[in-house]
């Protein structure tokens, strides 16, 4: 989701060895007035929690019976907002916005936080359950010593498309960006992200998804150019339903939604294609200006308890960095390659990495796309 920082890996499974995947802010809350100071495993120091915890998530990432779970068990209402890009995400702190507990950064996403200073270090002795997560996700590249961020889910960006419209297997960013092999009917979706589209075509010239040479950027422009005519949408947050509903037939996504739809109609498939693509960790973080950190400290434990990080991964489609869950994880999501790459497809992907100077020529270059 997902999802500037960690740069060219040769060899990302490895490299993941070496870790070892606007408008107004709400306002703060208080602790639960009267609540006894009992310390318990799920909910930890009931007197300090707060009633109300406000969470900054990304669409679609989160089953709303799991918040009620935790209401249930530690009387703390969890009130989710949803963004559709990382950027949303910063826009949203870098105006202000001083009401949320609790947020959802990608790798790259963290580095730029982390410089801003946006980021309040966490309090890992009241996570207890850190201990569940996979050793090659924790002390990531954007995080080093641990001191911001958990690890909340991973995934692949790809293609999917519909075996049924489309007769040739596609395993190559040609099926894209060749203007001759697009389809203008029933149509191609693209991610609204530049970082993903641009680096996607980066990739598809040979180039790294986070080359910052100005020409190198300019060729990957030219080749979006080119296919706009193909493109039926840039759509962050709805590229699998319509997908699946048949407004397009090819799509460039997050593995997740797409492993949802497949489920729903196996006549899609995803492809992480041969040239490579993106992996992405997106992450738990709190915001320096965050009312409620201990509450959010105590909701972030319990996420990462075994059944819960099973169920969000059954719930979203994507992998989990959650070591003890991956048991009760549905075999068919913790089977399906697609969601839990095999490590050949692993040594294609990149990090997206902050490219620092490069921004405002890739936001310009952008602007320019859509516009045209």
């Amino acid at each position: 989701m997902r999802k500037w920082f960690v740069g060219m890996v040769v060899g990302v499974w490895a490299m993941l060895v070496l870790l070892g995947c606007q408008g107004q802010a709400p306002a703060p809350t208080t602790a639960v007035s009267g609540t006894p100071a009992v310390i318990d495993e799920v909910c930890g120091d009931r007197s300090r929690l707060a009633s109300t915890l406000h969470f900054y998530n990304w669409s679609l990432y989160m089953d709303d019976d799991i918040l009620a779970s935790f209401k249930e068990k530690c009387g703390v209402k969890v009130v989710q907002d949803t963004f559709a890009s990382n950027e949303d995400l910063l826009a949203k702190l870098q105006a202000g916005a001083s009401g949320y507990d609790l947020i959802v950064p990608s790798d790259y996403m963290v580095t730029i936080m982390r410089e801003l200073d946006l980021l309040a270090p966490i309090d890992y002795a009241n996570i207890p359950n850190f201990a569940n997560i996979d050793d090659r996700f924790k002390k990531p590249p954007f995080d080093p010593e641990q001191q911001y961020t958990v690890p909340y889910q991973w995934g692949t960006s790809g293609i999917a498309y519909n075996t049924k419209k489309v007769t040739e297997p596609i395993e190559s960013w040609q099926a894209i960006f060749d203007p001759a092999a697009c389809l203008p009917v029933p149509g191609l979706s693209l991610l609204n992200d530049p970082r993903e589209v641009f680096g996607a075509a980066l990739k598809w010239k040979g180039y790294s998804l986070n080359d910052t040479d100005p020409a190198h950027l300019a060729e990957a422009q030219q080749a979006v150019r080119a296919i706009k005519k193909c493109v039926t949408t840039f759509d962050s947050e709805s590229f699998a339903d319509i997908l699946l509903n048949g407004e397009v037939a090819v799509g460039h996504g997050w593995s997740g939604q797409y492993a949802k739809a497949i489920e729903e109609n196996p006549d899609l498939t995803y492809v992480v294609p041969e040239e490579g693509s993106v992996i992405w960790v997106d992450n738990l973080a709190i915001p320096k200006s965050a009312p409620n950190p201990y509450t959010a400290e105590v909701f972030i434990n319990y996420l990462l308890r075994p059944d819960i990080g099973a169920r969000l991964t059954n719930y979203t489609f994507y992998a989990s960095p959650n070591a003890a869950a991956r048991p009760l994880i549905n075999p068919n999501i913790s089977g399906n390659p697609s969601i839990f790459p095999p490590p050949e497809v692993m040594d294609k992907l990149e990090f997206l990495r902050d490219v620092g100077e490069a921004t405002p020529l890739i936001e310009q270059m952008w602007t320019e796309v859509k516009s045209q």
